[in-house]
């Protein structure tokens, strides 16, 4: 019997075309129901994708944060705790915080499209939210994204985006009894020991 050459190997994949959803898509497939809007899951790069549940050491980090910033902030800025936040036509993320214009925030039409400051709590996310999130965050030009560390210890801000090539140019870190405050908006300022349980 002779070998044949013409067959594709079995270890190869098949390539299949593949349509991303849309945010319109996302929106009409809650309200049809096929998605619960408690269902942990959000909209990245028209893939909608799981959201891992939270630990009590996460959860604690966030109402730290939400409260701080609350405090901090005056009336020109809202502070969105896990709400959409609608990056172009592929993407409706819910980042663990993030600071918008009020008037951004009081839309009851739609959700906001930009925010000054993006925060992710991470410890099983923390691959997807450097690589993903940071890639994605940068596209849409949010001005700083920060990612808490919580093995590390540590804050990673990531600011000064290049949106054509959806990277950050600057990454610092911050631990211990360090101040970190916002570039993007300076009347934040936390001291990462304090955030970090």
């Amino acid at each position: 019997m002779k070998a044949g050459h013409d067959r594709e190997p079995m270890t190869s994949r098949l390539e299949l075309d593949r349509r991303p959803i849309t945010v319109a898509d996302y929106h009409r497939m809650i309200e049809a129901g096929i998605l619960d809007e408690d269902e942990h899951v959000e909209l990245v790069e028209g893939v909608i994708v799981t959201v891992g549940p939270q630990g009590p050491r996460h959860a604690v980090v966030i109402q730290r944060l939400t409260a701080l910033l609350i405090r901090q902030l005056g009336s020109q800025h809202a502070v969105r705790p896990q709400l959409p936040l609608t990056l172009g036509e592929a993407s409706e993320p819910e980042p663990d915080l993030a600071v918008v214009d009020v008037a951004e925030a009081a839309s009851t039409e739609r959700h906001p499209g930009h925010a000054l400051l993006v925060i992710e709590v991470a410890d099983a996310s923390l691959r997807k939210d450097r690589l993903v999130k940071a890639s994605l965050y940068a596209a849409f030009g949010i001005s700083e994204y920060w990612i808490v560390n919580l093995t590390g210890r540590r804050i990673e801000v990531h600011r000064d985006p290049d949106a054509a090539g959806r990277r950050y140019r600057t990454i610092l870190e911050f631990s211990g009894d360090q101040e970190l405050r916002c570039s993007s908006v300076p009347a934040i300022g936390v001291r990462v020991d304090e955030i970090i349980p």
